[in-house]
């Protein structure tokens, strides 16, 4: 057994062994719970929490000295001598472009392994807050690592593997695939660790209210009659009802659970909220819900592809906080055709259709913004490599100084009232 010892916040040294923290869970400041303490800036975030820290002195360096010694580091408000901590750059999902069939399988069935566990996991979840039962904290920080842990080293595979649901796993899976595409979205837009790990839990239980829909409505194969579309419309406040009979659960979790279904334009439901007095968390849930429930296969419609969701999702104007949209596909590396987007070197390009290698982004590169001139069309494939000119940014096509290109683009077919998602 680990010789484990609870001090105050105040009293941790650089070389201590954190093996856990006191309270929940979710407020903790960092994103593992168990590590070696040796970065100074990881001292000053720490010294900030206001809870107890479980130390482990048998692995703390220097055993038998728990409190001080001569790496005690800087106390709060001195400056630390090591460097200052750099921006965080933000994570990219890699290409798959150069690996083999054997390395794709065994990538996918990893993701999958992961995917089946995290089944159970979020059916069981579901079934404690239906029941009235305390969240099992544990179980759902395990499973939000284990998807954090994915993404770093298998992000493409796991993905695909969330596209695949039957209809009787769909409110599950899809839970899991939202906390996934939260996560994703949340490290891509630089927000802190336990901002991070608060986004996959929302995912996890933002669609918990569905446990009060009859499954026969749920599952329909075709359009809903406007009885059973009120009711699955009570889905995000019956769930928040839920949540907040649980005090461990974070607010946040409640209010992405309760909004994920308003919109930018002020037309969505329960509450009508639209702008920014839509919370960022619940912009980003209602982003990451639409797209899995469009690249999925559901009772009532097929899946559809990636670039054909981002698509339909870029052109519902009103529909979504659009600065974000384009932020959520630049952490997936997928963008519709058609859209035109402002790369890094200042170039214009407009975006063509990749057929089903969606591993790599092809461009028609056809205007330098920063010299003011045409360039003659040209084909760039962006390979997910750190050399690439990456997409910063993205264009409006009635403001262009020139024409796009002509292009052999399809029109979207679909909107959102028209039966893609319930």
């Amino acid at each position: 057994m680990p010789s484990l010892k609870t001090v105050p916040a105040r009293d941790v040294r650089l070389g201590m062994f954190i093996h856990g923290f006191e309270g929940s869970w979710w407020e903790h400041p960092f994103w593992r719970s168990r590590f070696l303490l040796t970065d100074p800036q990881d001292l000053l975030k720490l010294r900030q929490f206001r809870g107890g820290v479980i130390v482990d002195l048998e692995k703390s360096e220097g055993a038998g000295h728990p409190a001080g010694g001569p790496d005690e580091g800087p106390e709060p408000g001195e400056e630390a001598e090591a460097p200052a901590a750099a921006s965080p750059a933000l994570p990219r999902v890699r290409s798959t472009a150069s690996l083999g069939p054997a390395e794709l399988q065994a990538q996918e069935a990893e993701a999958a392994k992961l995917v089946a566990g995290a089944l159970d996991t979020v059916r069981g979840t579901f079934d404690d807050v239906r029941l009235g039962r305390a969240v099992s904290q544990e179980k759902i920080a395990r499973l939000v690592d284990d998807i954090a842990a994915q993404l770093d080293c298998n992000a493409p595979a796991l993905l695909r593997v969330l596209q695949l649901k039957s209809k009787h796993q769909y409110t599950y899976l899809h839970s899991v695939a939202v906390c996934t595409l939260m996560v994703n979205l949340a490290r891509h837009l630089g927000l802190d660790d336990a901002q991070v790990r608060a986004m996959g839990l929302a995912g996890l239980l933002h669609d918990v209210g569905k446990v009060a829909i009859p499954d026969a409505v749920l599952d329909k194969p075709g359009r809903l009659s406007a009885e059973e579309l009120a009711l699955v419309r009570t889905h995000p406040e019956q769930g928040a009802a839920l949540l907040r009979e649980d005090p461990t659960i974070p607010p946040l979790a409640v209010e992405v659970c309760l909004h994920h279904h308003e919109r930018w334009d002020g037309a969505g439901y329960p509450d009508r909220l639209g702008g920014d007095a839509i919370s960022l968390p619940a912009r980003m849930g209602a982003i990451c819900d639409v797209y899995d429930a469009l690249t999925s296969h559901r009772a009532y419609k097929g899946a559809w592809s990636p670039t054909r969701a981002l698509g339909e999702m870029w052109g519902w104007e009103g529909h979504f906080d659009r600065a974000l949209l384009f932020a959520f596909m630049q952490s997936i590396a997928l963008y519709p055709p058609g859209m035109v987007v402002r790369l890094a070197s200042g170039r214009l390009a407009v975006v063509l259709d990749n057929g089903r290698r969606v591993s790599r982004t092809r461009l028609l590169v056809f205007y330098d913004a920063v010299q003011g001139t045409s360039l003659p069309p040209a084909v760039l494939v962006l390979e997910g490599g750190e050399d690439d000119d990456g997409i910063v940014g993205f264009e409006r096509e009635e403001a262009l100084p020139v024409p796009v290109p002509a292009m052999n683009i399809q029109p979207p077919a679909m909107t959102p009232e028209s039966g893609a998602m319930h």
